[in-house]
């Protein structure tokens, strides 16, 4: 795969195993100051497994997160303009042989409909999300750029969205530089593993078949202009070390071609989905310490890069998590095309399960209990 050296990676992960606690004393100390940790020091920090170290891990990263981002929790919602999809990912709902599936493609109309609907929960930001794949007679890119348009031209009173970032499949260098005129925040794309076999085993057609052309979508957002980019593992897939590491060597090649990390990184576990018999037997699942222990490295390792955690985890891991590292949340999502203004669709089986089913009135009361202050501002941007 492009820029992931796997045989590095096995090596590091070797070699951490063996590593002093003075040394580990050492990489807290650099992390607490604010400094990016290579590789080698990630790695060790992913392997410890002892009580008390794992302890300082925590307390360096709550510490960290309370330096940069202070008590503030970024709230937003995603926003499924449509479940067609011509990849047939193992692990999705929405892959194209899931015949559960109720396909759909919201027109302009309904997808202004969710938008007054979000609106009206005080949301500003909103993630747009879509399958690969348009309605008939219209292209990818021009679909999500026509829908794009029709979520900045909805208000509700004052009230209007502030910032659109998107989710999508990876396009040309011609179509991003059109994704980036159309005043996108984030362009979010998830490499799901960085591990090639596997890759190749969970998306066994579709055009998302390739890694090559997914990991190098990056690079092509970047010569288009867009320098605000999201990435993300699926956690599950493969080991959650490799896939770590991997993802921040990821990021090493954006800082040293583009001079720029990502803005964001998301940390989704795999959670059941209808339709999806894939999930039910999975290899490397994580379990919630190690899923405790990815975030708060992570957060040492990138100290300046958002973490997005979804509503696939419970409400008690999501309030521990705010306090590891994570700096940006869903709430109150669904994840079926039109399932926020259609109460009929409310239960409706979306891409995955939902944990955390509170309503945005809950989340924002759990954040203030435990002194955080829920924003929906985008103005710093």
């Amino acid at each position: 795969m492009l820029h992931i050296n796997e045989s590095r990676i096995d090596g590091l992960l070797h070699q951490a195993a063996r590593v002093a606690p003075s040394e580990i004393e050492r990489i807290l100390a650099k992390s607490r100051s604010l400094q990016r940790l290579t590789l080698e020091e990630t790695a060790a920090l992913l392997a410890i497994e002892d009580d008390a170290l794992l302890r300082d891990i925590f307390a360096a990263a709550a510490d960290v997160k309370d330096r940069i981002y202070g008590k503030r929790v970024v709230l937003f919602a995603p926003l499924y303009i449509s479940n067609l999809c011509s990849n047939a990912c193992l692990y999705c709902a929405f892959k194209s042989d899931n015949t559960l599936t109720k396909r759909r493609a919201l027109a302009m109309d309904e997808i202004k409909a969710e938008v007054a609907w979000l609106l009206k929960r005080g949301h500003k930001r909103i993630l747009m999300v879509s399958g690969q794949a348009a309605p008939d007679g219209q292209s990818d890119i021009d679909y999500c750029l026509e829908a794009i348009k029709a979520i900045y031209s909805v208000s509700v009173g004052p009230h209007k969205v502030k910032r659109v970032n998107v989710n999508l499949a990876p396009f040309s260098v011609d179509e991003f530089k059109k994704l980036k005129k159309a005043g996108i925040g984030t362009y979010q794309l998830f490499q799901e593993t960085y591990h090639e076999g596997t890759y190749r085993y969970v998306h066994p057609t579709g055009p998302k078949a390739d890694p090559d052309n997914r990991i190098d979508a990056v690079d092509r957002a970047f010569a288009a202009g867009i320098d605000d980019i999201g990435i993300g593992v699926l956690y599950g897939l493969y080991d959650w070390r490799f896939e770590t590491l991997a993802m921040l060597m990821h990021v090493e090649h954006m800082e040293k071609r583009f001079c720029v990390g990502p803005h964001t990184i998301s940390v989704p576990r795999i959670e059941p989905a209808e339709g999806v018999p894939f999930v039910e037997n999975l290899q490397c699942k994580v379990s919630d310490d190690d899923f405790k222990k990815i975030v708060a490295v992570l957060r040492l390792s990138v100290p300046y890069t958002g973490i997005i955690l979804s509503t696939r985890e419970s409400p008690a891991m999501r309030d521990t998590l705010f306090t590891l590292g994570v700096s940006q949340a869903s709430a109150e999502s669904r994840t079926a095309p039109g399932a926020y203004s259609d109460g009929r669709l409310a239960e409706t089986p979306g891409q995955f399960s939902l944990s955390d089913q509170r309503s945005m009135d809950d989340v924002i009361d759990s954040l203030l209990e435990r002194d955080f202050i829920p924003s929906f501002c985008a103005a710093c941007y």
